[in-house]
């Protein structure tokens, strides 16, 4: 096996190794190999491919950090054929928060994901995705008891 060094701040290192005793793993080194494989296996889900998809994405990060929010009006004008829809809120006395609705394939999503993660200073990127096609028809009778 190839040995990598990374770097990373301390905190997210004490975290790990906390985690790893915590959860039973034989070090950090384990852990990192899962989060690692979890991470790349996350938008390789066949059932997502050649779908149309719709996504959420949600950043959060201090607003004192302006970069950050820089950062995030340069990607949805750069993708603005994949944003639907952005919304930005504060939340908290010291917190913001980025949401987009995104609408296309899962290369797209993907792309545009890896970049909100790669953005130094956010502290928290969470993300949904769910094919579009996954939705029936609208009836006019949805609901109705059938007694």
């Amino acid at each position: 096996m190839t040995v990598v060094s990374v770097s990373m701040p301390e905190e997210l290192l004490d975290r790990i190794d906390s985690f790893s005793e915590d959860h039973g793993y034989t070090g950090r080194s384990e852990v990192i190999r899962e989060a690692s494989r979890n991470l790349l296996g996350e938008f390789e889900d066949v059932r997502l491919e050649d779908r149309d998809l719709m996504a959420v994405v949600t950043v959060l990060f201090n607003y004192e950090t302006t970069s950050v929010e820089e950062r995030m009006m340069r990607l949805r004008h750069e993708h603005e054929h994949l944003v639907a829809s952005n919304f930005h809120s504060h939340v908290g006395a010291h917190y913001c928060m980025e949401l987009f609705v995104l609408e296309g394939d899962l290369e797209s999503i993907s792309t545009f994901v890896g970049k909100i993660r790669a953005t130094t200073d956010t502290l928290s990127v969470d993300y949904s995705v769910m094919p579009v096609d996954e939705f029936g028809p609208a009836t006019a009778d949805a609901g109705a008891d059938d007694a």
